[in-house]
């Protein structure tokens, strides 16, 4: 028994030996110590100044600690000891990560939940995951080169009318222009990242910067069938006819961009011209294109296609069927391609970007020097790089560099981004790219100014009083939150005050917490403060309708329109509604009623249906019901009414729902208008260009509570 003892504690030593090597193992095996050093790398690149070169591994990086916290979260096959450490990790690396960003802020951008994500990105994310010796999953491999053998193709249809015009005419004719087309072989520039001094270019402008490319004066304002063009339309044909072929045209809304794209096409013959839209406007194309281009065919794809023409000069096709189409599409023989509010495409990783991309890609591969235009009055919506998938739709970049002409240009300038100056050539090689956007104070003199009135209303029912408490509940969980990580901490940083960037922090959990079984969270009150306050902007609207004319009705949510078309039906009020589910001949006859009818007051607009392609301007006033998460969505409402054509001053009723986040959200809306006039107008506005208003709207509410 005496020797045994020895044997039962020399039994337990190797265990106990054994568990240190076996953790330190799991410490450096796994994603973790991937991330880890990834991390380091950004943290180091950006103390140096060099942030442009780890933009997309610092992006990948924020990607995969969010991932991976959630499947550690989810991970019930381990102890909490050990799911515990894991996730303190993480926050290690969120933590450098956090502080890197806040060197330069230009960071923050990549971390909104709908920032676009690069192919290179997706790449790169492949790669690390299989140093951790992770698979990606199966829907995020990459997909074959062959454009038909993607997903969906099941989908597809080849309308019987095409196929007929292939079978009447199966030899493209030779696009000659294609043999004159010169690639760009970089010199100087080759191994310099530039597709992020780039878009950066766009944030250092300054005031006073030019945001227009140089245009021609028209020989004429005269345009087909009798039509006259402003002076600004018909400059920006002049340019197509000189030469000019491809446009990122962002005029802002209601000056005319449907005209100038159909008769740029005619003025170059970039004929058969496809079209790519919303569906709300693809109707309202048509009629244009029979209205300044009589003498093209035109037909409108519905559906799978039965009532194409085949034979049409013309092409008009929505976003949402875009899928089944694109295969025809891309083997039509077109000429030319304009993207109708172009804004649309700007995450890449959406089947309609990508669907858009195949098919500029396909048409500039066979036709050379096709006529390519994006339209938008609205070009930036979150971030600088919204841009990126609208330069390579126009053929200006691919996913690491510049192209073609653009590339000539940087090198012409004889700069690199570590040269002084760089940023201002660079910026007006893209805009000399084709880059064209005047200001309705610049070419419509004759434009009445409009303005956004805010109109406080009170929320004192028993509802009003349920808000105020979810948002003190709401406040009251981040506050606890932020105490709870400022008490675990490991930095042992003492911060006198707020630790802002722990708010931050805070707020980002919160606003990726959708689990949350404690309470409202942020959209969810949004909503119910949109119906509280519905029958308030109903009856304003009512009022307005008796005292001034017919007014345009906004509102976000279904519920909130159903509340003030009830109202409007008790005050005796007729109206017309336009809803994002009704048809094409639907919404015709509710437009048609709204401005030729005089008995009818107000038209009941979805805020996002009815936000783009129509002309309200009967109306000089409008009632904005409940509030949008950007700027531009608000702004392309406005130009519904605000546009060619309005003969009275227009003011924007703005309904804000006073001690509640509404006029949080109001405040941060407004600070973010600043973000195109300053990338594309020259502004002095300092506005940041990575605002998301979610997060910022969270980020004052626990602030607020703090200060408190």
């Amino acid at each position: 028994m005496a020797r045994q003892a020895p044997r039962r504690s020399g039994t337990r030593r190797p265990n106990s030996r054994n568990q240190r090597p076996a953790a330190r193992r799991r410490d450096n095996e796994g994603l973790l110590p991937v991330l880890a050093r990834a991390v380091r790398e950004v943290e180091t690149a950006v103390q140096r100044g060099a942030a442009v070169s780890v933009r997309t591994k610092f992006q990948v990086v924020a990607l995969l600690v969010r991932e991976e916290r959630a499947r550690v979260n989810a991970d019930t096959s381990t102890s909490e000891s050990v799911r515990a450490g894991e996730l303190k990790r993480l926050d290690g690396v969120a933590t450098i990560l956090a502080q890197t960003a806040a060197r330069d802020t230009s960071l923050l951008a990549l971390l909104a939940e709908d920032a676009n994500v690069s192919d290179s990105a997706q790449s790169l994310r492949r790669e690390m995951l299989a140093q951790a010796g992770m698979a990606a999953p199966p829907e995020e491999l990459e997909l074959p080169e062959a454009p038909l053998e993607v997903p969906g193709t099941e989908r597809r249809v080849v309308p019987q009318s095409v196929i007929s015009r292939q079978l009447a005419n199966p030899f493209l004719p030779p696009d000659y222009e294609a043999a004159r087309e010169r690639t760009a072989r970089p010199r100087r520039l080759a191994g310099w990242e530039l597709l992020g001094p780039l878009f950066r270019s766009f944030e250092y402008a300054g005031s006073g910067a030019p945001s227009c490319m140089a245009l021609p004066e028209p020989a004429s304002l005269d345009a087909p069938g009798g039509m006259t063009l402003m002076p600004h339309q018909a400059e920006m044909v002049a340019a197509a006819a000189a030469g000019h072929r491809s446009f990122l045209l962002a005029d802002e809304p209601g000056l005319g961009k449907t005209a100038q794209a159909l008769l740029a096409a005619e003025a170059t013959k970039s004929y058969p011209l496809l079209v790519v839209v919303p569906n709300v406007v693809k109707t309202n194309w048509a009629r244009e294109a029979g209205l300044w281009t009589p003498q093209r065919p035109v037909t409108v794809i519905h559906g799978n296609g039965h009532s194409v023409d085949g034979f049409a000069e013309i092409v008009v096709v929505n976003y949402e069927i875009l899928d089944r189409h694109v295969g025809w599409l891309a083997d039509f023989g077109f000429r030319g391609m304009v993207v109708d509010e172009a804004h649309f495409i700007k995450n890449k990783s959406s089947q309609r970007s990508q669907h858009v991309l195949e098919l500029s890609q396909r048409i500039r591969a066979r036709a050379g020097r096709p006529l390519l235009m994006a339209l938008t009055g609205t070009p930036l919506i979150n971030d600088i790089e919204d841009f990126r998938a609208i330069w390579q739709f126009l053929g200006w970049i691919d996913d690491t560099k510049p192209l073609g002409r653009l590339m000539e240009s940087l090198e012409e300038t004889g700069l690199t981004p570590a040269d002084f100056g760089f940023y201002a050539a660079a910026r007006q090689c893209v805009i000399d790219a084709g880059i064209v956007r005047r200001r309705k104070a610049d070419v419509a003199a004759d434009i009445p100014a409009r303005r956004i009135a805010d109109l406080p209303v009170e929320l004192d029912d028993e509802e009003g009083r349920s808000i105020r408490k979810a948002e003190a509940d709401l406040a009251a969980r981040l506050v606890a939150r932020y105490e709870s990580a400022l008490a675990t901490r490991r930095s042992g940083a003492v911060v006198d005050g707020i630790d802002h960037e722990l708010v931050r922090r805070v707020a980002t959990w919160e606003r990726e917490d959708t689990t949350t079984a404690t309470g409202e969270n942020v959209f969810g009150m949004m909503r119910r403060i949109g119906q509280a306050k519905a029958a308030m902007a109903a009856d304003y609207a009512a009022q307005l309708a008796r005292n001034v004319g017919k007014v345009v009705f906004f509102a976000k949510h279904v519920d909130v329109m159903d509340i003030a078309e009830e109202t409007f039906a008790k005050r005796g009020i007729r109206y017309a509604s336009i809803r994002g589910d009704q048809t094409t001949p639907q919404r015709t006859k509710q437009i048609d009623s709204f401005v030729n009818d005089p008995e009818v007051s107000v038209v009941v607009c979805s805020l996002t249906a009815a936000g783009v392609g129509i002309n309200l301007q009967v109306a000089s006033n409008l009632v904005l019901a409940e509030l949008s998460w950007t700027d531009a969505e608000q702004t392309q409402a406005i130009d519904r009414v605000h546009r060619i054509g309005q003969a009275e001053p227009v003011t924007a009723w703005r309904i804000i729902a006073t001690q509640t986040l509404d006029t949080k959200i109001a405040e941060l809306i407004d600070l973010k208008a600043g973000l195109a006039a300053r990338a594309l107008d020259g502004s002095d506005e300092d506005v940041s260009s990575s605002a998301d208003l979610q997060l910022e709207a969270l980020v004052a509410l626990l602030t607020e509570a703090l200060s408190a």
